[in-house]
């Protein structure tokens, strides 16, 4: 007999407005345990940092939006940005995204979130994110949970973590 999932959604603080008060993003979690302490992100968010799909966390203040994160998925958190409409490029880039084992998880006109397993490696994902980019004016692409929240450029190498496991 297979148990079902249970899912709901949790507000993850996505950044700071102008008067420096937090701005929520609303994720789509499974509970894993029985008194809801514990999650996993079903899909990687658009603007909350630090974290992709798959990722276990232990929920602090679900109100409050405090987290610890417990354990990596491997996965990466991909963004793709554009001035103009996504479509066009999110036709072109998906199949791309897929055949190398990622998934898109979210879609608006200006912005796509893919997420795929570190395992890949980042050259043959960064030269398919490049390719597709350069070809529509005003796209840009990073990475969600790669690089330290706090200064947004020194990588965090988690990944290196996952060989040990």
């Amino acid at each position: 007999m297979s148990e079902s999932i249970h899912k709901v959604e949790l507000p993850f603080v996505a950044g700071f407005n102008a008067d420096d008060q937090p701005v929520f993003e609303s994720l789509e979690v499974e509970l894993l345990s029985a008194d809801n302490d514990e999650v996993r992100l079903l899909r990687s968010p658009l603007l909350t940092r630090n974290l992709a799909a798959g990722d276990k966390l232990k929920v602090v203040n679900a109100a409050g939006a405090e987290y610890e994160l417990l354990e990596r998925s491997g996965n990466l958190s991909i963004r793709v940005l554009s001035r103009e409409n996504v479509e066009p490029l999110e036709q072109q880039l998906t199949p791309t995204i897929e055949k190398l084992g990622g998934a898109l998880d979210h879609s608006n006109p200006r912005a796509l979130v893919y997420t795929i397993h570190v395992s890949i490696g980042f050259k043959p994902i960064e030269d398919a994110l490049n390719d597709a980019c350069a070809q529509f004016e005003g796209a840009m692409w990073n990475y969600g949970n790669v690089y330290d929240p706090e200064d947004g450029t020194t990588p965090m190498e988690w990944w290196i973590d996952l060989d040990e496991r």
